[in-house]
């Protein structure tokens, strides 16, 4: 069960930072990111995020390349589709097709603003803290803090052992300062695993993708977004069965 009482939600990263040279399974084209994501619905997830390219490869938030791609992975599910919010304010000024929610890195300067910026256009803000970043006690001490969507709690690496325990100091502070806030936890390449097993099992909401990791729980390379979502479907199960 989740913190609010419902199912773990299973946010689907289908691609983040990977290029090309990550493999197949990495979706970059909006075809392939709108397939990709119907894929994972259908493995479990009940939300996506996408990191839009150029044909080139480039990564971009212009409206240009937004806009389009936004429209074609809707058009394919009905789930929130979310991006990662790095650019300035002007460029979100300029987007006709609005995402359902950015991630906004609070510990990056401007993050207060720009994340100001899209509550004020409509669009639901994830304010996202890695752990050993100044991003925690910024969130706390914001005005914003009681109007942001989730925060997701983000562990980089590392010794896989101690990535649990670096997320809980996190999300301990976020119970303590700010009570009842959606938290979603995720963990990055070795993390990735334990740090989802740990957060589902304390019902908070989680993530898989190929942004995160391109490996299964036993080590063996994901084919797929899907899969991998699948996988974490099992894990979160597993681990939530004795729930109340």
């Amino acid at each position: 069960m989740s913190q609010d009482g419902g199912v773990v939600l299973i946010l689907a990263a289908l691609n983040g930072a990977r290029s090309a040279v990550d493999g197949p399974a990495v979706p970059l084209s909006p075809a392939a990111l709108a397939e990709a994501a119907v894929a994972a619905v259908a493995a479990g997830a009940g939300e996506v995020r996408v990191r839009p390219r150029t044909p080139c490869g480039r990564e971009s938030l212009s409206p240009r390349v937004l806009g389009p791609l936004l429209a074609e992975v809707r058009a394919a599910v009905g789930v929130p589709v979310g991006v990662d919010a790095y650019v300035g304010g002007d460029r979100v000024r300029e987007w006709a097709e609005l995402p359902d929610v950015a991630a906004v890195d609070w510990a990056l300067p401007g993050a207060e603003e720009l994340a100001g910026l899209l509550l004020a256009r409509g669009v639901g803000v994830e304010a996202l803290v890695r752990t050993g970043s100044a991003g925690l006690g910024r969130f706390l001490g914001s005005p914003l803090r009681g109007r942001v969507l989730r925060v997701a709690v983000a562990v980089s690496g590392g010794d896989p052992a101690g990535a649990p325990g670096a997320a809980r100091v996190v999300v301990d502070g976020l119970a303590a300062g700010v009570p009842g806030l959606p938290v979603l936890a995720y963990g990055v390449d070795a993390a990735a695993w334990p740090v989802l097993r740990w957060a589902a099992g304390r019902g908070l909401d989680v993530r898989a993708g190929v942004a995160d990791t391109r490996c299964l729980p036993d080590g063996r390379p994901a084919v797929s977004n899907a899969q991998l979502v699948a996988a974490a479907v099992a894990v979160r199960d597993g681990v939530t069965a004795g729930s109340p």
